[in-house]
């Protein structure tokens, strides 16, 4: 409350009095009733735009709050994950005019006014407040009710509301004045009230003046009021433990910061700085023992940008442009709540139980839109459809086989429906070219020399990344064409258990050499807030991506139903404080790189995410 309203109480006895009966009142009804807590609605990650001023790409087909919202347009709160949830509006200023208009309403002597506390239908003459409710009714004429003849004692009082009724009780009181109406015993009353709280109104006033000196304070101190800071920091102890290969404990990191910056508030650009040293444990040639902190390794922990983005709208589109670092999930639902976390600290440990393995074909720079498919809602609910493009490595490049369009890319088109409002369904195309020796599921690491990630995948077997090198030289590997199929499903039993599950198959052409097939699915059931509000339990399981088939001139490969790369996975995310969470875990690896020679792995994992 401001310090004019303070003083102003001060230089008049008749409305502090008043004043005080009412909020005495209030306060009283409020102390001695049970009040309804109001249920709030949170919006999940669906296709989110992880920012300022949440923009989504569908508000509608929400799994997870950051799950469906890949990078919503607003720095908020995590929520908790709900399908097809819509996020409540702000008010506009039509209907904040027309609550002024109604609270307003409340204190006048209009014929549908209450003059008489019987009229009021909520209150009852065994109510504690009954006889300071008719005194202020039929005595001073004020805080009289509801028009509709409730008076409402056991809810809060807004801001509206205050200045309404007090409107009302000055009116009254400066009419009782002017006709002699109140009493010199009444006057005397008042006067004694002022005296008596007039040490705590100047503590008020003091706060009050304190408050604003910290908020100009604020205001001239502040990074920026424009851009926000956000922090991940990662420390991960692990170790493998039962493979062939001669692994070690080790303690690596990951530093993430992001800096978001909205222009117009319906807009994002981020900036993200990151500097990591996780190395991958050693389970085979492949890649399915990579962690979610092993993505973004630098080596040194050498900074770099790894991500640079801006998100804005179009009319009813939603726009995604990546400069550098962008990848399909910042963009399109993945369906898969409480497990992803688009590789940050607080989702499942590995690359593979995160998202299906489809989103990881290509990534780098340039551009997606997402809107609303109004036709289909008739059929499947609210929908939506995105389509995006990414190049990379080496979109900045002019050179041979590099740039925007003569280099790797990966092409992507989805379509997002909900069934009820706890079933979510994302069906999903990839269409990919992949430069000699890059890797398909590579998030755009690799694929020429002068490139740090070269040949470099993120989950995977050896054959499934790179079917080329099964024939002639490894080190004479050809280009590839992908086409990649896609389903993803996510199924909210209850407020607090989330199964979800996707399948994927890749056709790959080997150019000049033949084709391969390439096939994983997986499912995980999460449970979250168990045995603390932000715990997660998570349980998931699956076939990492491999070769079904390779088909060439000379030589043809068929994969063994024994030797399929299962993938197992166990971890329980403990959240210690707002902004420390501890998870140990369990990955088992059965038949790593597709080859049941090899031990089966089991990696130990204890992560330490701090966020800010």
């Amino acid at each position: 409350m401001s310090k004019l309203l303070w003083k102003s109480l001060l230089i008049s006895p008749a409305v502090l009095g008043v004043t005080l009966v009412a909020s005495t009142v209030g306060v009283r009804a409020a102390d001695s009733a049970n009040l309804p807590i109001a249920d709030t609605q949170t919006a999940t990650p669906e296709v989110q735009f992880d920012g300022v001023a949440d923009i989504t790409v569908s508000e509608e087909i929400a799994v997870n709050p950051e799950q469906l919202t890949p990078a919503s347009l607003e720095v908020k709160p995590e929520a908790q994950p709900t399908l097809a949830q819509a996020v409540p509006a702000a008010p506009n200023d039509a209907e904040i005019l027309n609550q002024i208009n109604d609270y307003s309403s409340e204190g006048g002597n209009s014929s549908g006014q209450v003059t008489s506390v019987g009229q009021l239908r909520d209150v009852s003459p065994g109510d504690w407040a009954y006889e300071a409710l008719r005194s202020l009714v039929e005595r001073y004429g004020c805080i009289a009710g509801y028009p509709d003849g409730t008076y409402r004692g056991n809810r809060a009082l807004t801001r509206y509301e205050f200045a309404a009724g007090l409107n009302a009780c000055l009116n009254q009181i400066e009419r009782l004045i002017g006709t002699g109406g109140f009493d010199e015993t009444e006057l005397e009353t008042l006067r004694r009230l002022i005296q008596e709280f007039e040490a705590e109104l100047a503590t008020l006033g003091a706060r009050v003046d304190n408050l604003e000196g910290r908020v100009a304070f604020l205001e001239d101190n502040q990074f920026s009021t424009t851009t926000k800071l956000r922090g991940e920091v990662i420390f991960a102890l692990t170790d493998e433990f039962n493979s062939d290969f001669d692994n070690n404990t080790v303690f690596q990191d990951r530093v993430r910061l992001e800096l978001n910056t909205s222009f117009t508030g319906q807009d994002r650009l981020v900036t993200r700085l990151a500097a990591g040293n996780a190395e991958l444990l050693n389970t085979g040639t492949g890649f399915s023992s990579t962690q979610t902190f092993n993505i973004g390794n630098t080596g040194n922990n050498d900074v770099v940008v790894d991500w640079l983005a801006y998100y804005f709208t179009f009319g009813s589109s939603k726009i995604y442009v990546a400069g550098a670092g962008g990848i399909h999930s910042d963009y399109a639902p993945t369906l898969n709540p409480y497990f992803e976390d688009y590789d940050g600290g607080n989702g499942a440990l590995s690359a593979f139980a995160s998202e299906s393995p489809i989103y990881r074909i290509g990534g780098g720079a340039g551009a997606a839109i997402s809107l609303g498919a109004g036709p289909l809602e008739r059929v499947l609910g609210p929908s939506t459809l995105t389509v995006g493009y990414l190049a990379g490595p080496g979109a900045e490049n002019p050179n041979d086989d590099l740039g925007i369009f003569n280099g790797e890319y990966a092409a992507l088109a989805q379509l997002n429906f909900n069934l009820g409002d706890r079933i979510g369904i994302g069906a999903t195309y990839v269409h990919g070219y992949h430069n000699a020796g890059s890797a398909i599921f590579d998030i755009g690491g690799g694929g020429a020399d002068e490139f740090p990630n070269f040949g470099e995948g993120i989950v995977g077997t050896g054959l499934a990344n790179n079917p080329g090198s099964f024939v002639g030289d490894a080190n004479d590997r050809v280009p590839m064409v992908t086409n990649s199929y896609g389903i993803q499903a996510a199924f909210r039993l209850s407020e607090t258990i989330s199964i979800s599950g996707y399948g994927a198959y890749t056709d790959a052409i080997l150019i000049g050499r033949g084709d391969s097939e390439i096939w994983t699915y997986g499912a995980g059931v999460a449970l979250a807030d168990l045995g603390k509000e932000g715990n997660v339990l998570g349980i998931f399981g699956g076939v990492q991506p491999y070769a079904g088939s390779i088909n060439t001139p000379s030589d043809n490969f068929g994969r063994e139903d024994d030797e399929l790369p299962w993938h197992v996975e166990a971890f329980y995310k403990y959240q210690l404080t707002d902004n420390i969470s501890v998870t140990p875990g369990v990955i088992w690896l059965l038949n790593p790189d597709q080859n049941d020679d090899n031990e089966d792995a089991v990696i130990g994992t204890l992560r330490t995410t701090f966020t800010f």
